[in-house]
C-alpha cells in the first residue's frame, strides 16, 4: 500500500481530510495518508505532500521517496533544499490559475476606467477613459499564471507585451526577454504586472532603475511576490507613478507600521490574488501520485536546476 505523509499545519490537513481520499479513490490509488506529526519511519514513505508552512526541512531519511508535492505555487523555500533528492512539483490548479486571472483582469480594469477617481468625485466631470487598444500593458513572467493572465487582458483588447526568460508564444501577447527587453516592456506599458516566479536574477528586479523605465503615471500591480520589489525604491518613484496595487510583501502579514499602509498611491491587498482551492489540488495531487505508481512522468515539476531565491525573512508566502 502507498504511503503518503502529509506534511502541514493542522488547519490544512483538516481542509483535505475528505478530499484526499475521495480523489485518491476516484483515480484507483489505496494509500495510507498519515499526517505530519504522526511518529513514522522515514523510509517506509512514498511521497510527501508538502505545504512550505510546515516546519519540515530535512528529507534525507526519506530513501523510498518517490516525490514532494507542493501545495502552493511558489517553491523558493523548498527548492534549493539539498537534502531533498525526490522530483519537486509546484501545484498548478484551474481555481488558483482563475483566481488570478480574475484579480489581476479586475485591477487592470480598475485603474484603466479610473474607477478610484469616480468613487471620491464630488462634482460631475464627463471624462471617458481611453478603450482597452490604447492602454498598454506589460506582464512580466509568462509562467501558467502570467501567461493566462496575459491571454485573458488581451482578449479585452488591452495591447499586451509579455516578458520572461525564454521566448513565448501567446495568442496576441507581444514576447521580450533579457535586460533590453525588460526596458522596453516598462517603457512601453501604462499598467505593468508582476508574476514572474522569484529567483537569484529576479529579486529585487524593481529597483530604482527599473522603476525608472516606468512611464511618468504608470501603474504598477505585484501579484507574484513581494521580494521582486525594492521597497524603498519604489517608494521614492511613488510620486511620479500613478499607483501600486500590492499583494504580496517581504513580510507577511505587512506590518502595521509599514508605510504602504498610509500612503495615498499605495492599495495593499491581503495576499489573496490568489490561493490553492483544496477540491482542485487535491485533484492535482491524486493525479501525480497515480502517474509516478504507474511510473509515468509526474506533472509540473520544478526545474531544480534554476538558482532559486530564498524568500526574506517572516512569513512564507504561498
Amino acid at each position: 500500500m502507498t504511503r503518503i505523509l502529509f506534511a502541514a499545519p493542522e488547519r490544512t490537513q483538516a481542509a483535505y481530510r475528505d478530499l484526499l481520499p475521495d480523489a485518491l479513490r476516484a483515480v484507483g490509488v489505496t494509500a495510507t495518508i498519515l499526517p505530519g506529526a504522526v511518529e513514522h519511519d522515514p523510509a517506509e514513505i512514498d511521497w510527501i505532500i508538502y505545504a512550505p508552512s510546515s516546519e519540515m526541512s530535512d528529507f534525507s531519511g526519506y530513501t523510498r521517496l518517490k516525490g514532494v508535492l507542493c501545495l502552493w505555487a511558489g517553491v523558493e523555500g523548498i527548492e534549493g533544499n539539498r537534502t531533498l533528492a525526490a522530483p519537486l512539483t509546484r501545484m498548478v490548479e484551474p481555481g488558483l490559475t482563475h483566481g488570478m486571472v480574475e484579480w489581476v483582469t479586475g485591477h487592470v480594469l480598475r485603474h484603466h476606467l479610473g474607477i478610484d477617481a469616480h468613487l471620491a468625485a464630488t462634482a460631475w466631470e464627463p471624462v471617458a477613459p481611453p478603450l482597452a487598444r490604447d492602454r498598454p500593458v506589460a506582464i512580466l513572467g509568462l509562467g501558467e499564471l502570467g501567461g493566462a493572465c496575459a491571454t485573458a487582458l488581451a482578449a479585452l483588447g488591452f495591447p499586451v507585451t509579455g516578458w520572461s526568460r525564454s521566448p513565448k508564444s501567446l495568442p496576441g501577447v507581444r514576447s521580450l526577454t533579457g535586460r533590453d527587453g525588460l526596458r522596453t516592456a516598462l517603457t512601453k506599458a501604462e499598467i505593468v504586472v508582476l508574476l514572474t516566479p522569484l529567483t537569484a536574477e529576479t529579486e529585487g528586479l524593481m529597483d530604482a532603475r527599473a522603476l525608472g523605465w516606468m512611464r511618468d503615471g504608470a501603474i504598477l500591480l505585484n501579484p507574484g511576490r513581494g521580494a521582486l520589489i525594492d521597497d524603498a525604491a519604489l517608494l521614492d518613484a511613488l510620486p511620479r507613478l500613478g499607483h501600486a496595487t500590492l499583494d504580496t510583501f517581504r513580510v507577511e502579514p505587512l506590518p502595521p507600521d509599514h508605510p504602504y499602509w498610509h500612503h495615498p498611491k499605495v492599495t495593499v491587498t491581503p495576499h489573496i490574488a490568489s490561493t490553492t482551492r483544496p477540491a482542485g489540488a487535491a485533484r492535482v495531487v491524486a493525479e501525480n501520485i497515480r502517474r509516478g505508481e504507474a511510473g509515468l512522468p509526474l506533472l509540473h515539476v520544478v526545474d531544480r536546476s534554476a538558482a532559486f531565491a530564498r524568500p526574506a525573512p517572516g512569513r512564507r508566502m504561498q
